[in-house]
């Protein structure tokens, strides 16, 4: 596959072909915020997970920066997730991208939802040992456009969210390895006004600290027959 280019804060730009790519799921550290989201995907049709956090793989050639993406009609939706890149040296850096999924499908088969839709990844990228002193103070956001207008979808700390090195411990766990070339998915916050397809969608990581923000829009445009 053609390799993603990113920007990086304080190094040379990346070019970066995905040797693995890793979805966590149900991924909060408190268990109420996880059973709302649990809840959110059962009215759905969604069957909740056998345990908590659970991990999915996906196709490397699903990852994308693209601005526009291509969806099997106007049943999938985005949740934004901090995002775990590994280089070849071995160092983390991290990104924001949308888990993109599709909800018909995802009431049969949550493994076969998540490989109906692209993974698109913000171009630009922070290194992870910067964040790790100040890392649940950074925030998650998404938002959507509905009639024109540019709305709240997600918003919260990613605090909500297993830190990133013990998420890569429950994966390690399960025989997993982040290793060189693997790009891990963190997990979402709940949704502000339920969970529904719209077809354009921004997410967003904030760092207060530093005062700086990756950010990443996308449209979708709805393949129907």
């Amino acid at each position: 596959m053609a390799p993603l280019h990113f920007t990086r804060d304080g190094a040379p730009p990346l070019s970066f072909t995905p040797a693995d790519l890793i979805i966590a799921g149900w991924t909060g550290r408190d268990a109420h915020k996880v059973a709302e989201h649990i809840e959110e995907l059962r009215l759905l049709g969604v069957a909740p997970p056998p345990s908590t956090p659970c991990f999915y793989r996906g196709g490397r050639e699903l990852l994308t920066t693209a601005t526009h993406l291509d969806v099997l009609g106007p049943d999938s939706s985005g949740e934004a997730e901090f995002v775990i890149l590994v280089d070849d040296d071995g160092e983390w850096w991290v990104g924001v991208g949308s888990d993109h999924t599709d909800r018909k499908a995802e009431a049969w088969s949550i493994a076969a939802s998540k490989q109906m839709c692209p993974k698109p990844v913000a171009p630009a990228l922070w290194r992870f040992a910067d964040l790790e002193p100040h890392w649940d103070r950074l925030e998650l956001r998404a938002f959507v456009v509905e009639e024109g207008a540019r709305v709240p979808y997600q918003s919260g700390s990613v605090a909500a969210m297993l830190h990133p090195r013990d998420t890569a411990a429950a994966w390690a766990r399960q025989g997993g390895t982040l290793g060189s070339g693997s790009v891990m998915f963190g997990g979402t916050l709940p949704v502000i006004g339920g969970i529904r397809p719209r077809a354009e969608f921004t997410v967003e990581l904030h760092d207060p600290v530093r005062g700086s923000s990756l950010a990443h829009r996308y449209t979708c445009r709805w393949l129907t027959c």
